[in-house]
């Protein structure tokens, strides 16, 4: 049912409904739009937040591929410095071991020097190991090494500890192995001379039917000046002259049995050589002798100390001209950015 009043305004007739209808669709309409629009705003805020959102994430992404360029580079930074450590590490290395080799090219100059100080060396390295029995033990062994091996032909025996006698027996012979006397020897090794020694060695001497005795000791008697004499008729001397003393006594009962048998003469053997061999003459002799021997020594001892100095002045100059030079070549290398052509003496080993 259709219901018609008149406007008041312009007094034209309409129907009631249509302008509940529109009045009504306005409304819709503006709801229908105020509601878009606090949608689009809705929408346009939760994007405003996205977008933030994303720019942060962005950001945090840009610092972290930054952060994670400077490590790289300081990783390679790192690894640079390591491997030119690593290289200046061979580098000196190689030039250690060329300088250890130099220096033992050096040093086979020295294996002649060292050669002439064994024994005595040795001597001195078993003087200063354990008590004095056992340093006098040590000088005996080593008498009966070296006096054989001074005199081939003779016939040295060691006289067993505890039996009555001295330490070593000495069979003189001549080339043809005929015997022609004894000596014995006495070692000695303490910190103070005994005369006790003399008549003990001389009564050792009559009991063997010996021709000579000799004592070798570290401590001589005051009047013995040379390193070598006789007293009472007992030779006297330092272990260095053990083998002189040997050679010449070796020689004088030697020599003093082909006289015997040449002249055939009534007096013993053993008196004729002992008195031969204690005599003043014979003394004199053997003094003479050790006198010019000891000349020799020490000419010897003197021109080896002046080249052993010699030696150590070269070795100090040529290590500071090497030294020297290579300094001037690793600075020239370094000014220059780059590597001097090899230098011959002065380059690393192949594969190096």
């Amino acid at each position: 049912m259709m219901t018609t009043i008149n406007c008041p305004h312009c007094g034209k007739p309409f129907e009631i409904n249509d302008a509940l209808e529109k009045d009504l669709r306005k409304h819709i309409e503006e709801d229908v739009n105020e509601k878009a629009k606090e949608k689009f705003a809705l929408e346009s805020k939760v994007r405003d937040q996205e977008l933030i959102e994303n720019r942060k994430q962005l950001s945090e992404l840009i610092k972290q591929l930054r952060e994670e360029k400077v490590a790289r580079e300081n990783v390679e930074v790192t690894m640079q410095k390591r491997l030119l450590e690593e290289q200046e590490k061979i580098r000196m290395k190689a030039k250690e071991e060329e300088a250890e080799k130099y220096k033992l090219q050096l040093k086979e100059n020295e294996i002649q020097k060292e050669s002439m100080r064994k024994i005595i060396e040795e001597l001195e390295r078993k003087g200063r190991v354990g008590s004095q029995q056992l340093q006098g033990e040590a000088q005996e062994l080593e008498l009966e090494k070296i006096l054989p091996e001074a005199i081939k032909t003779d016939v040295f025996e060691a006289i067993p500890k505890g039996e009555l006698g001295a330490d070593i027996r000495q069979i003189v012979k001549t080339q043809r192995g005929n015997i022609c006397g004894t000596i014995l020897w006495e070692s000695k090794r303490t910190k103070a001379w005994d005369v006790k020694w003399i008549a003990k060695l001389k009564e050792d001497r009559l009991r063997d039917k010996a021709n000579v005795a000799a004592i070798v000791s570290n401590i001589l008697p005051d009047e013995i000046k040379t390193g070598m004499g006789c007293i009472d008729g007992v030779w006297v001397c330092s272990f260095n002259l053990s083998i002189p003393l040997a050679l010449l006594l070796h020689k004088a009962i030697e020599d003093a049995a082909r006289e015997k048998f040449i002249s055939n003469r009534k007096q013993t053997d053993a008196e004729q050589i002992y008195n031969i061999v204690t005599s003043h003459e014979f003394a004199q002799q053997v003094e003479s002798m050790m006198e010019t021997y000891k000349i020799m020594l020490d000419q010897i001892i003197k021109e080896r100390n002046a080249f052993e100095k010699s030696w150590k002045l070269r070795e100090t100059q040529i290590q500071r001209l090497m030294s020297g030079v290579s300094g001037i070549v690793g600075q020239l290398e370094d000014a220059g950015g780059t590597t001097l052509a090899s230098i011959k003496g002065m380059e690393l080993p192949s594969g190096d």
